[in-house]
């Protein structure tokens, strides 16, 4: 019997999925050219140059023509590059640009590419987690994870961080200012470390991660940014980091990937120091399923399913948040660590900014 004449089908629900299904596959093609165009530096060539045909690209990026142009085709068609048919060439706007072309803006994303790229690479390991419930760590994964991860979130950190979360803590930046013990605890490059300490030079950072790589780079960034005086990376683990006294405790993304977050809060609670404060930043998500339905809620669930997920229970699971894990559930974990303040400081649309206090 023919599928589209069923009564069970509906064509015109057919052709939604189907239109959607393609959707998909064609941005999934289009992230392999926005990756060529980030690392081969072809969008930097263009940005501000004006229109240029494929010939002018190529010898600014000393890339083959052949190549350069059916490249510059697919950004075309992908409402990526800007086309003068007249001319015959390619421009690069200014929009375009800030996305595309400036890895200081809040809203690159070229560099982001690398985490599909990973999870692709990692599917083998994904499939036998899926058939066994087995765990895979974080540092089992492909090493574009990392400066993937890292990319997607220094520039949302660096735009808002310090003009827009920290103020949104109670009486934080005042102590800052004068003096602060601070801990990112799950630092990875240590981005969001860094940040703090170019703001408030008076305070001191301590930044713990369990992937030695990423300690290893968080040390040069520290060291190029002229605060490795002030900051110090150890390798350590969210529930027996060092040190206590911190008048500031922040998890930046990390806390859903954790194999017991309760443990997490619980050792945070020791460490803080009287009317000191915990900043909890998670993904951005509602409290059920059916109120995450969107681009960025997908995009989550996606990422959880095959990395959070993944390495919280490597990493013990006793409780797998997962990275639409939602204020409600978070505030529970806090409460039950002897938390007695759970506040949403502010939130954007990816991710919440939240503040807890003994």
């Amino acid at each position: 019997m023919d599928y589209l004449t069923t009564n069970s089908v509906d064509p015109a629900k057919l052709d939604a999925i189907v239109s959607r299904a393609i959707g998909d596959l064609s941005a999934g093609y289009g992230g392999v050219m926005v990756s060529i165009g980030h690392r081969l530096g072809l969008y930097k060539a263009m940005a501000g140059a004006g229109p240029l045909n494929s010939r002018e690209l190529a010898a600014r990026t000393g890339c083959a023509e052949r190549y350069v142009r059916e490249w510059l085709n697919s950004q075309v068609a992908g409402g990526y590059i800007a086309y003068h048919a007249i001319s015959d060439s390619f421009e690069l706007t200014p929009e375009q640009a800030l996305v595309l072309a400036n890895d200081e803006s809040p809203v690159f994303i070229a560099g982001a590419w690398a985490v599909p790229a990973s999870m692709w690479a990692d599917e083998d390991k994904a499939l036998e987690a899926f058939r066994t419930g087995s765990g895979i760590p974080w540092g089992d994964h492909d090493g574009r994870l990392y400066c993937g991860v890292a990319s997607f979130y220094r520039n949302a950190y660096k735009a808002s961080l310090v003009p827009e979360w920290l103020p949104s803590l109670d009486g934080v930046i005042d102590k800052l200012k004068s003096g602060a013990l601070v801990a990112d605890i799950g630092c990875g490059y240590g981005h969001s470390t860094v940040l703090m300490a170019e703001a408030f030079p008076a305070s001191h950072f301590h930044g713990f991660d369990t992937h030695p790589e990423s300690v290893a780079e968080a040390r040069k960034i520290a060291l190029e940014a002229g605060v490795a005086d002030r900051v110090t990376f150890e390798k350590a683990r969210a529930e027996n980091y060092s040190g206590k006294g911190y008048d500031l405790i922040c998890f930046f993304d990390c806390l859903h990937d954790m194999g017991d977050p309760l443990a997490a809060a619980k050792h945070a609670a020791r460490t803080l120091a009287p009317g000191g404060t915990v900043m909890l930043v998670e993904p951005f998500a509602n409290d059920r399923v059916e109120d995450n339905i969107s681009p960025v809620a997908r995009l989550y669930y996606a990422a959880s399913t095959t990395i959070c997920c993944a390495h919280a229970i490597s990493d013990g699971g006793h409780i797998v948040l997962g990275a639409q894990a939602g204020e409600a559930r978070l505030r529970e974990v806090f409460y039950k660590a002897g938390f007695t303040h759970f506040r949403r400081a502010m939130a954007t649309p990816f991710n919440l900014i939240l503040e807890a206090r003994l």
